[in-house]
């Protein structure tokens, strides 16, 4: 618990309408997506709200003085508890350094502060004919730097990649209060340890991200989205591997199966096929010229594997309202029970049919509902399972069910989260799935970067 004395040095240091101690405002802030309730965790004991990079290195140092911890919160959409506070502590809330600082068209690149919005920031660089591709389901609020926090990819990495891939430098506040920067305002950067890698999916650990230089691409000329069904999971995943085969890489290759498809189309009627396995959302672009040609080598293939119906936009309207579909589908799972949980497991492809099939019949051997989307042309899978929180016999095989499904995955050669991070939910897992001195390895670096573990501590091992 923050003393008084503790809690006046914050408001001293900050406006006095940006620090929030109050019960009822700590309690707002004691959660994130996770929404766990029988994870052990306590109200934070100050909500900080920061508008520049000196505020946020004067609120670490007091921190640091006082060994008291610090987490820092984007939109608080982290479905693994990244953003809880297990030891109390001060919550850094990034809300309010949410500009976009500079659009610099001919180096193409992009300077931002940690709130700003990825959604909005893709629609500033694409109103100038650039294009920023990391693309996570929840755009519209999620922020880039949970973006970076976590390491977010979205349905476009399989062509584009994920947030590592377009973060060329930083502005890094460490737990001294120190500000470093780790790399340039180049795309090509060979000087010294690429520090930035460190920081990138570290969950806020290791140091405060607040400020971020992403490279950006030239805005595709154009796009299409095919939506197509199949009547077997198998042969949707078959169909991926023949277009890639066609040497045709799509922007996205998503995934939904049967009970996504029916839930969805209940919550967000747009007119889809309810009575098939499992769809395929497939966009692709490119230059106007080889579009259409695209569209029709991809729907050919498709129907020769097996696709028993196949749809596609014509229009920007169109693309929307698919893609709209499919961004709900988590939305979609609250009408079936009070609580939703979503997880993040990825598999070589070739194991991804397994890993689709396994999940269902985990999920039916314990009596639990559960609706997958997924990026399958990465692996990439997400199972939504709606339960009761209340109901402690369903939580109890939820629980159960969640540790096969990570074994699962373990068993086909995956890992427990490709992007969606570890944080207190997946932590004990961690060892099952990163070598023991790797590891080690990286417990040592935690402590040489935070010493005191002052850093969102306990998080991720």
């Amino acid at each position: 618990m923050l003393t008084k004395n503790l809690i006046k040095e914050l408001t001293n240091t900050l406006p006095k309408q940006n620090v929030l101690s109050e019960i009822e405002e700590r309690y707002v802030y004691s959660v994130d997506a996770s929404n766990d309730p029988y994870t052990k965790t306590q109200l934070p004991d100050a909500v900080v709200f920061v508008e520049t990079i000196e505020q946020v290195q004067k609120v670490v140092k007091i921190a640091n003085k006082h060994m008291t911890p610090i987490i820092c919160r984007g939109a608080g959409t982290n479905t693994v508890g990244a953003c809880t506070t297990p030891h109390g502590g001060i919550i850094l809330n990034f809300s309010k350094m949410n500009k976009i600082l500079e659009i610099n068209k001919e180096n193409m690149t992009a300077r931002v502060q940690p709130g700003v919005i990825v959604g909005d920031l893709q629609k500033a660089v694409e109103d100038i004919g650039l294009f920023y591709p990391p693309d996570p389901s929840n755009l519209k609020v999620s922020t880039i730097g949970g973006s970076i926090a976590q390491n977010s990819a979205g349905a476009r990495c399989f062509k584009y990649g994920s947030t590592k891939d377009y973060i060329i430098d930083m502005l890094v506040v460490m737990a001294d209060g120190q500000l470093i920067r780790t790399g340039s305002n180049t795309i090509k950067n060979a000087t010294g340890y690429n520090l930035g890698s460190l920081f990138i999916g570290s969950e806020g650990t290791l140091g405060i991200v607040v400020e971020a230089t992403v490279k950006l691409i030239t805005k595709p000329q154009a796009t299409k989205v095919i939506m197509a069904y199949f009547d077997t999971v198998e042969d949707s995943i078959i169909a991926v591997n023949k277009i890639i085969e066609k040497q045709i890489s799509p922007t996205t290759i998503d995934f939904m199966d049967k009970n996504a498809i029916q839930t969805v189309e209940k919550y967000y009627p747009t007119g889809l096929l309810c009575d098939k396995e499992a769809a395929l959302i497939i966009e692709i672009d490119g230059h106007n010229s080889i579009i259409e040609d695209m569209r029709q080598t991809i729907c050919s293939t498709l129907r020769d594997n097996k696709a028993s119906s196949i749809q596609f936009s014509t229009n920007k309207q169109e693309a929307d309202h698919i893609w709209s579909a499919r961004r709900s589908s988590m939305a979609a799972c609250t009408k079936l029970r009070p609580n939703i949980t979503t997880d993040d497991v990825i598999v070589p492809r070739q194991n991804l049919a397994k890993l689709v099939k396994g999940i269902q019949e985990i999920c039916s051997r314990h009596n639990l509902i559960v609706c997958m989307v997924g990026h399958v042309g990465d692996g990439s899978v997400h199972p939504q399972i709606p339960i009761d929180y209340n109901d402690k016999d369903e939580y109890k095989r939820y629980k159960i069910a969640k540790s096969e499904i990570y074994h699962l995955t373990i068993k086909l050669g995956g890992i427990i989260s490709g992007e969606h991070g570890i944080g207190l939910e997946k932590k004990a897992y961690i060892s099952k799935v990163v070598d023991g001195g790797a590891l080690d390895y990286m417990r040592q670096i935690k402590k040489i970067f935070d010493p005191k573990n002052i850093l969102n501590p306990y998080k991720i091992f």
